[in-house]
């Protein structure tokens, strides 16, 4: 047998769920059922519905969709209960806006096997030179930049809705926010965790007139860089407490070497409140230093859990059938 037909055969043997998390995107959603339908013709199709006031729900369903409901409002309850219900080999997750490529669907699912990787990111490439509304190219830019620099590991992408992922990424995944920043968390789960990650460009194309976005530019922005510095605190506490106490400490030793040469000269101090505030400052810079300390080694077993349950599950290559 040849390795191409050997490869087919082992995809036919995954179990692929595409989860589709929307809301209010009747426009669209029928056309993206469809085109991934003929993209990945063995794969369950799986739209959550997010408390839609159109037809969403229904014309999924007509399109040949499984619906369920989630109640909870925003993204990052809908990624929970996804990853929560779903049972399958590998995901795809992808929006119900129509901006996303389903011809690339196939591309990414190959990588993520050929390259035993756990996570696969669509990296969005404009193909119509107006689908990012103003502002979104930056600032997606600069969050991908700011989590690269923070946590080591170059994103080129790390706000895409598109992704492909192995289960057992999905059931060691966490999900613990509520809204749009849950692709920074999809991200930071793979970084911390070391995981074979690949990123991929494919073609994004603006929403369809009658299709309105429900990301907003600044209130979500603002969640989303809330979000990169409370998972760089608690995955990285050692660092983050660490470049505290070094600010605390260098400004408590600035104020402190005016007094001490004042004092090798005279043998006074005559600037108490300086003096008291230097000592307290270095005091602080103490108890940053040893709160990341102490943090750090909860982290790491909380990272070891999620390491166990990670391991728990089978890799993607090793699903279909085996020799005896």
């Amino acid at each position: 047998m040849n390795e191409d037909r050997s490869q087919g055969l082992e995809l036919a043997d995954l179990r692929i769920a595409v989860l589709v998390p929307c809301r209010d995107e009747a426009p669209t959603i029928a056309r993206v059922v469809e085109d991934f339908r003929a993209a990945l013709p063995t794969a369950s199709i799986w739209v959550f519905d997010n408390n839609s006031r159109d037809e969403t729900a229904r014309l999924a369903r007509d399109a040949g969709a499984r619906v369920a409901h989630v109640w909870l409002q925003g993204k990052g309850h809908v990624v929970r209960r996804m990853f929560a219900d779903v049972d399958a080999d590998l995901y795809v997750l992808v929006d119900g806006d129509g901006t996303y490529d389903a011809a690339s669907a196939p591309r990414l699912v190959a990588a993520l096997l050929e390259q035993s990787a756990d996570m696969v990111v669509a990296s969005r490439r404009d193909v119509t030179g107006h689908s990012y509304r103003p502002g979104h190219a930056f600032g997606n830019r600069a969050l991908s930049a700011g989590l690269a620099h923070l946590f080591g590991r170059p994103c080129a992408d790390v706000l895409s809705g598109y992704r492909v992922f192995s289960r057992r990424f999905v059931k060691s995944f966490p999900a613990l926010s509520a809204g749009f920043e849950t692709e920074t968390e999809l991200t930071v789960h793979a970084l911390q965790l070391n995981m074979p990650v690949v990123e991929i460009e494919t073609p994004y194309r603006e929403r369809p007139h009658d299709s309105h976005s429900k990301l907003n530019t600044w209130r979500d922005g603002w969640r989303i860089l809330r979000t990169m510095v409370e998972l760089f605190s608690a995955e990285r506490p050692l660092l983050f407490y660490g470049i505290g106490a070094a600010v605390l400490a260098s400004s408590s030793v600035i104020l402190a070497i005016p007094i001490v040469l004042e004092w090798l000269a005279s043998g006074l101090v005559p600037r108490f409140p300086t003096a008291i505030l230097s000592t307290g400052l270095m005091l602080l810079a103490a108890l940053s230093f040893f709160s990341g300390l102490i943090l750090d080694t909860v982290t790491r077993g909380r990272r070891e859990l999620r390491m166990l349950a990670y391991l728990a599950q089978p890799p993607p290559f090793a699903v279909g059938p085996r020799e005896v």
